[in-house]
């Protein structure tokens, strides 16, 4: 046994000789989640090395054919150039920050035409950006980074990615990033070779448990703030999903069924800040994402995170980051 895909290991999981292999390419775009492309590529290599097979080749694949620096300034060399690239089986879009900059026509045409052949198409942490560009998420499930998604609701209005670690349909497979990328692929290795490979997979892997798609990407605001407050929770909900709106303490209070002083002490007890410092803060920090992650100008910006005015909102962005919006905005691009 010498091959580059099937390394030596004393774990064993036996399996019929004989097995085709699948190719998996990766397509790398700069700044890619490293992550989340080292794991999904992992469980393919355990699952080579655990049958002594080669269930799974693949390739890394860039725009230009030269290595790729992730997100992290680590280089990924290239197996070849988008332009020589031969991809017969699925293709996976590793992306990561910034991703509305660096998809170009070239990428997104590429997608779109392994889609039309009948193919496997995926997107890793941001890679549904690549997806979106190539016209073929209408009407599907699908789901990226949860740091992204209100960037790219804006971006494409007319699709909604879902808040869970991962999604399948059909021939269109994504991920949130990160470990996620673990669980997609321990999934399709289940699908492809059976539960008995994957938990060895996963075991090798060291990850706890094989978590299933629904799960939320992120822990629970009841576990991350230490109460189960019903009412706390929803009005955190609520602001969250509402923050383009007018949103007041009596308002709240009405809709919730609950009185002021108690929405104040909630906040002050859990949350450790009035409504009014937190709902100015979540709208500060989605105004920053869209700043850094989209082409939106600081008006239309302001006006979807909520705050009255342009002023009002470059004054408060100024007071918690020490920049003005438009600097802010024209700084981070020019990075």
């Amino acid at each position: 046994m010498n091959d580059e895909f099937i390394p030596k290991g004393v774990a064993h999981v036996d399996l019929p000789a004989g097995q085709t292999t699948d190719v998996i390419s990766f397509l790398l775009l700069p700044k890619l989640s490293l992550l989340a492309f080292t794991s999904a590529i992992e469980p393919l290599r355990i699952a080579n090395q655990l049958t002594g097979q080669k269930l799974y080749s693949w390739q890394m694949i860039t725009e230009d054919g030269r290595p790729v620096r992730a997100s992290n300034g680590v280089e990924i060399g290239a197996t070849c150039a988008l332009s020589e690239a031969r991809i017969p089986g699925a293709l996976f879009v590793c992306s990561g920050v910034e991703p509305d900059t660096v998809v170009s026509d070239q990428v997104a045409g590429l997608v779109r035409r392994h889609w039309r052949m009948g193919h496997m198409v995926g997107g890793l942490c941001t890679g549904a950006y690549a997806l979106a560009q190539a016209g073929i998420l209408k009407g599907r499930d699908f789901t990226l980074h949860w740091e992204n998604m209100p960037p790219f609701r804006e971006s494409f209005p007319d699709l909604e990615p879902l808040d869970q670690l991962y999604a399948i349909d059909g021939r269109i497979v994504s991920c949130g990033g990160g470990s996620s990328a673990t669980d997609l692929f321990l999934r399709l290795i289940s699908e492809r070779f059976g539960p008995i490979l994957s938990h060895s997979v996963l075991n090798m892997c060291l990850h706890p448990v094989h978590r299933s798609e629904e799960e939320a990407q992120q822990s629970s605001r009841a576990a991350s703030l230490g109460t189960r407050n019903r009412k706390l929770l929803q009005i955190l909900r609520y602001m969250e999903e509402n923050i383009e709106e007018l949103i007041s303490l009596d308002d709240l209070a009405q809709r919730f069924a609950i009185s002021r002083r108690q929405i104040e002490r909630l906040f002050l007890t859990h949350v450790k800040a009035t409504p009014k410092q937190y709902l100015t803060d979540l709208r500060l920090r989605r105004g920053r994402m869209l700043l850094a992650e989209t082409d939106m100008k600081v008006a239309d910006i302001a006006s979807s995170c909520g705050f009255e005015s342009t002023n009002h909102f470059s004054r408060r962005f100024r007071e918690k980051y020490g920049v003005s919006p438009h600097r802010f905005q024209s700084a981070w691009r020019g990075a």
